[in-house]
This record gives C-alpha cells, sequence and structure tokens, in this order.
C-alpha cells in the first residue's frame, strides 16, 4: 500500500522494566474530577461526569530520570498545570461495570494536562467548544507506564506537583469524586475503549500558571516521576 503523504509515526510511552512501548491510540480526559478543584473553577457538588479528548500527538513521552521539554505554547498567556493520574487500557471494550474496569487496565502514569486557561475560559463564555484551550500540541506531557502488578495501592495514593521546587498540588487520588472504576463504567457507555488508549483522570486544587524557564515535577506514590521544563 502507498500513502499520499507520509504517515506520521506511532505514538508511544514507555514502560518500566522493559523495552517494550505502549502505543497511544486516543487520549481521553476527565473533567473536574476532585472535588476541591471544581471548587476553585466555579463548581460544587458531585456531577455527572463529562470527557473530552486531546489528539495523540500531544502526549509527550518522557523517559524515567529524564526532564522532558515543552514549548510555552502560542496564543495564550496563561499555561496552567495540572497533574494527573493517567490509566493506560490494556484490554477494550464496551459498557464496562465499574466493578469489572481493572481487568480492562494495563497500567498507570503520571501525566499533566498543561491548559491555556485563557483560551478555555473565552470560549466557556461564548459557549463554544474549548478544544483551543485544552488539545493543543505537546499539551500532554506523560512519564513511563507502570504495569498494573507492579503499581501498588494506586487508588489511594498521594498525587503532587511541584514547580521549581516548590508545592503547588497535593492530595489523594482516593479524593477522586469518580473513581477509576467509575470512570472507565462511564466513559465506556460512550465510546468502545480500545487498547492503546490514555484516559488522565482528572486533577486536584492547585492548579496555576507557569511560565518558560519552569520546572515541573509530578509524583503519584508507587509510578515513576514525570518531570517537565517549559523552554
Amino acid at each position: 500500500m502507498s500513502y499520499v503523504v507520509t504517515p506520521p509515526a506511532q505514538v508511544s510511552v514507555p514502560v518500566i522494566g522493559t523495552a517494550d512501548r505502549f502505543p497511544v491510540h486516543r487520549v481521553y480526559c476527565v473533567g473536574r474530577n476532585y472535588a476541591e478543584h471544581a471548587k476553585e473553577m466555579g463548581y460544587t457538588g458531585r456531577e455527572p461526569p463529562f470527557f473530552f479528548m486531546k489528539p495523540a500527538d500531544a502526549v509527550i513521552p518522557v523517559d524515567a530520570g529524564t526532564v522532558g521539554r515543552i514549548a510555552y505554547p502560542s496564543l495564550t498567556r496563561d499555561l496552567h498545570h495540572e497533574i494527573e493520574l493517567v490509566v493506560a487500557i490494556g484490554v477494550g471494550g464496551k459498557n464496562i461495570a465499574a466493578a469489572d474496569a481493572v481487568r480492562h487496565i494495563y497500567g498507570y502514569a503520571v501525566g499533566l494536562d498543561m491548559t491555556r486557561r485563557d483560551l478555555q475560559g473565552e470560549m466557556k463564555k461564548q459557549g463554544r467548544p474549548w478544544c483551543i484551550g485544552k488539545g493543543f500540541d505537546q499539551s500532554a506531557p506523560i512519564g513511563p507506564i507502570t504495569p498494573a502488578a507492579q503499581a501498588g495501592k494506586v487508588a489511594d495514593a498521594a498525587i503532587h506537583l511541584q514547580v521549581n521546587g516548590a508545592d503547588r498540588q497535593r492530595s489523594s487520588v482516593a479524593s477522586l469524586i469518580w473513581n477509576i472504576g467509575e470512570t472507565i463504567e462511564h466513559l465506556s457507555a460512550a465510546w468502545e475503549l480500545q487498547p492503546g488508549d490514555l484516559i488522565f483522570t482528572g486533577t486536584p486544587e492547585g492548579v496555576a500558571a507557569v511560565v518558560a524557564g519552569d520546572t515541573l515535577v509530578g509524583g503519584i506514590d508507587g509510578l515513576a516521576t514525570l518531570s517537565v521544563k517549559i523552554v
């Protein structure tokens, strides 16, 4: 088979303990999935989960022990960090029950949902889609995936982010409004999940702006740390 243009390279993420890599299919993100973050964004209560997507090539894989580099994006003066637990799907399915979700998970990673907050806010005011605020180039840095069997009790793990060595975000995955299984149940009712899908599960409170020159270090207990420098 020949193509009229060169097909893009497969985006993939390193896997801890192996030379194999995890091929990325789709990137799903859950909005406002920590109560305290919902409050700082002007919302309260346990609303039904909602989702948005990022392009697969927005994923920037960062190897363990290295510092990734992402460019400060165009059109914004208010780039925000959002530290998140990322779930990597290994077995696809549709209408997956929350109790069965664990069978579909390959592993977990630390990710950043970078956000052009000013552009997102403007689109919200106009009642328009806010893909421009979320789905831009290099908006999804991610650390190595830890296979589920090696990840420990990730559902109760501490999650945190430091910027230039100072705490910005600190919480627990246990504080998710919709836990991992419930998120997969809701998501798989709307889309048939496929091997290679990544799910960014939401961010805790403390989101704030970063600028060129800042170094972000995100961690979740039991998983490889993610380090990124804004250039």
